[in-house]
């Protein structure tokens, strides 16, 4: 097992030559036809505290319809654009991490807004353990006038804290890990559930999970139906296939897609309780939406069940 990461790697050399040491750290950034997103995720990263020479950037671009030159322009001299010509998230990570040179590797997405200090907490956080997840924070785009998707969003989407502490794993919008437990765990596997499956392999190989709610990055939350199934729709079939390829995985599908018709109760109390929400309004939207998408995940469950 790795030991701990050294956050200011030194040059060596011997005689007249110097040998630059690689990175503290790789900022990780998959990319798909997101630009825009992309610029503005550099810019961000410009900004950290963390010395400029102890870390590098990796963008993955995933065959964007614009081309990698595009991708590579945006990136300019501020980080290195390289193809990923496997589809795919993971695909697109899995390449990132191989052009990568840091000692450690702290992954995020182009549409993520990391705080000055991301990186340099983040570092803190992994001096001690194995992996890392930190805090994601979601955004809308008015506070005061939050759609219902936005406070169901506000409410549900990306509890680091319990993927973390309770799931045992990290979202890949917000994860460090050491360069050699990367390797020990293996790359991203595709069509899965990448994250929740990295996560439990690297479980099973008793790698240390940590979560550094001080390391954040901001995600903008989607704002309607449309793009709340979209990426449901996504994570739904990731996760069936992911749990089905286990012992019992059939079972486990079926009664966490039944679990779903009795779960109102439970709803109600975290959407009373969020912190997140401040109006009885927003608490009301945000409850709505809750059981909409939840019946909608269990036709779905049962859909896949059946299909299969």
């Amino acid at each position: 097992m790795a030991g701990p990461v050294d956050p200011l790697p030194a040059q060596s050399g011997g005689g007249n030559a110097i040998v630059a040491e690689p990175p503290a750290v790789s900022v990780i950034v998959p990319h798909y036809n997101d630009l825009d997103n992309l610029s503005r995720c550099i810019d961000l990263l410009d900004r950290q505290t963390l010395p400029r020479e102890r870390w590098e950037i990796v963008v993955a671009d995933n065959n964007s319809r614009c081309g990698l030159a595009a991708v590579a322009a945006v990136c300019g001299a501020r980080a290195r654009a390289v193809p990923a010509p496997l589809q795919g998230a993971g695909e697109a990570r899995n390449a990132a991490v191989a052009a990568a040179r840091g000692v450690a590797l702290a992954f995020t997405d182009s549409d993520c807004r990391p705080e000055p200090h991301w990186l340099e907490r983040g570092l803190a956080a992994l001096a001690d353990t194995d992996i890392v997840g930190g805090r994601v924070a979601v955004t809308v785009e008015d506070r005061d006038h939050p759609t219902p998707v936005e406070a169901f969003e506000l409410a549900f989407a990306f509890n680091t804290r319990r993927y973390v502490l309770r799931q045992g794993y990290c979202v890949t919008a917000n994860m460090f890990v050491r360069r050699k437990v990367f390797e020990a765990v293996g790359p991203f596997r595709t069509r899965v559930s990448e994250d929740v499956d990295w996560g439990w392999r690297a479980a099973r190989q008793g790698f240390r999970l940590a979560y550094a709610p001080e390391a954040v990055v901001a995600h903008p939350a989607r704002r309607n139906w449309d793009e709340l199934i979209r990426k449901w729709r996504r994570t739904t079939h990731e996760m069936f296939r992911l749990v089905i390829a286990r012992p019992g995985g059939r079972l486990w599908w079926a009664l966490r897609t039944w679990a779903l018709l009795v779960s109102p109760v439970t709803g109600a109390f975290e959407v009373a309780f969020n912190d997140n929400l401040r109006s009885l309004r927003e608490r009301r939207d945000a409850y709505g939406v809750l059981m909409r998408l939840r019946g909608w995940r269990f036709v779905e469950g049962c859909r896949l069940l059946l299909a299969k």
